[in-house]
């Protein structure tokens, strides 16, 4: 086709895409251009094919190892911020001689590894990591792309307001030591990761190192501390001591891996030092510490404090079970196939986890709308928002309700929530009478003040302790605990969430000078997944 039709050719385009007829248009300037195929005008739909895959995977990644932002980002679906990340990529995070190895695509993910240069100021180190991105199909292009996600360039970006940066560290480092001096690794401990960058940005000043140059992520906007990367200068680390145990803390890490989004917490009861902290998370949230969700029956513990300190009932007095109870017109039952039982005492409705049996004591005199959330924050120093374990955390919440929550509440659903942290503190406070905060530093290192309570009266110590020794030997909890020795206790929960099908599972549980709490998002019942978990981490003691 010569010069001069194939302008004519196009000024006739131009004129019927003013007129309109802009789709037709697109095929015609798509043909004379070579990129219309057959001409066909359908855009593509369904999965990208196997061959897509590797082609738009093989295009992105040899734009981004040639450092050309411009060209990687249009082979994404989010290209403004494509662009702008790995812009910083290689201005901000002074990355270079990006060399990338894919593996084996399974579907339309591809994983892949990363081996690189971070150079600074004369100085450079080599990086290596392994991150993956996912091919889809555009909504309206039809073409196939790479999802984009700051992960896809690096694994520890969480959010688009995570930055990549090199240069002097915020904080000196610090080398985290357990309560018998062994040393506390990211690369050993992989959970305790987020604690341990919270303790370097809290601690890192008062331990007495000197910080150095680092690559690091910045986390901006949520308040988390950055998180080391690579060290290109590693400046001089000073040494934290902390209440971990070696020996709890990698049992907590193995357990919390065979379940997705677990989190535990084991405390000493008599002194409230934490003892391992485990998170199993992709998001990187510190769930142990600072999660908020309903405990189920696990709050039972509390409950049944409540009853007992107001003079309602008894560990060997009356607490019916009933097949249902109802509590201002909303109708409470029990688990599937439990069998009521109208002469049960409240040990036997506690290690059965018998639901109504606790919502038929509630209205019981002297019991206000307030009496839980009195002894939440009276006895167990929950709620109230003023615990300084040495990094973020949450102290639960119990809020007053009437109506309907106000039963809910009683069972551990409604308005209460908790975290494993918060359950675990309950249990030692349960049997041992006395509030002790939990912490993981020192408070003499700063001077902190930890919150205290009034603890609990001896005798509903010991009868909240033996109510939770049945119900770990003959009661809901038995076939988890069975085969640990020791003084054993424990309490199974299960939690409802709304417009979730799968309850989250909750247990609590102590075993001599240990006490524990987990929860896993969706696990079912509290024998299921946290009961394991729990279990797991009382067999490695302190």
């Amino acid at each position: 086709m010569g010069k001069g039709v194939k302008a004519a050719v196009v000024g006739s385009v131009f004129a019927v895409m003013v007129g309109g007829a802009g789709y037709g248009a697109f095929n015609i300037v798509s043909a004379l251009n070579d990129d219309g195929g057959s001409g066909g005008s359908e855009v593509k739909s369904g999965p990208p094919s196997g061959d897509e895959v590797e082609e738009t995977s093989g295009k992105f990644f040899a734009a981004w190892e040639k450092g050309s932002a411009a060209s990687a980002s249009q082979y994404t679906n989010n290209n403004a911020a494509a662009r702008a990340l790995l812009t910083e990529y290689r201005e901000a995070a002074h990355i270079t001689g990006v060399r990338i190895t894919p593996g084996t695509a399974q579907g339309a993910t591809v994983p892949f590894t990363v081996k690189a240069k971070v150079a600074y100021r004369g100085t450079s180190e080599p990086l290596s990591y392994k991150s993956s991105l996912t091919v889809v199909r555009g909504r309206t292009s039809g073409k196939a792309l790479v999802d984009w996600k700051p992960s896809v360039i690096h694994p520890e970006l969480r959010t688009a307001r995570d930055a990549l940066v090199t240069g002097p560290s915020a904080t000196p480092p610090i080398e985290a030591v357990d309560r018998g001096g062994k040393v506390l690794t990211k690369d050993k401990y992989p959970s305790l990761g987020p604690v341990l960058d919270a303790l370097r940005a809290k601690y890192g000043a008062k331990a007495g190192g000197t910080p150095g140059v680092e690559l690091f992520v910045r986390h901006d906007g949520d308040g988390s501390p950055d998180t080391p990367l690579l060290a290109l200068s590693k400046g001089k680390a000073g040494r934290l001591q902390t209440t971990i145990s070696a020996s709890a803390q990698a049992a907590a890490e193995t357990a919390v891996t065979k379940y997705a989004n677990s989190s535990v917490v084991a405390v000493k009861p008599t002194t409230g030092e934490v003892l391992a902290v485990a998170n199993h998370r992709e998001d990187g949230f510190n769930a142990a510490f600072e999660g908020a969700q309903p405990p189920g029956s696990t709050m039972k513990i509390l409950t049944s404090a409540m009853l007992i300190d107001n003079g309602v009932t008894s560990m060997n007095g009356p607490a019916p079970c009933p097949d249902d109870a109802m509590w201002q017109g909303q109708t409470f039952k029990n688990l599937k196939n439990m069998k009521p039982d109208l002469n049960a005492t409240l040990a036997n409705s506690f290690m059965r986890s018998c639901n109504t049996a606790f919502i038929k004591l509630i209205d019981e005199d002297p019991l206000t709308d307030e009496s839980l959330t009195t002894e939440a924050q009276t006895k167990f120093g929950l709620g109230r928002d003023d615990w300084k374990t040495g990094i973020t955390s949450v102290d639960g919440s119990v809020p007053a309700e009437s109506g309907p929550d106000r039963a809910a509440n009683a069972i551990g659903q409604g308005k209460v929530t908790m975290n494993p942290l918060n359950m675990a503190s309950v249990t030692a406070t349960a049997i041992t009478g006395t509030f002790r905060q939990p912490y993981l530093v020192s408070p003499k290192l700063d001077d902190r003040k930890l919150a205290t309570a009034e603890g609990l009266r001896a005798g509903t110590a010991d009868q909240l302790k033996q109510m939770m020794r049945l119900t770990a030997t003959q009661g809901t909890a038995a076939p988890v605990m069975r085969g640990l020795g020791g003084d054993i206790g424990a309490k199974t929960g299960s939690a409802e969430v709304d417009n979730v099908a799968t309850s989250n599972s909750w247990f609590t549980g102590f075993r001599d000078d240990v006490a524990a709490a987990a929860m896993t998002e969706q696990g079912g019942h509290g024998v299921d997944a946290a009961g394991p978990i729990v279990k797991a981490v009382l067999a490695a003691g302190g």
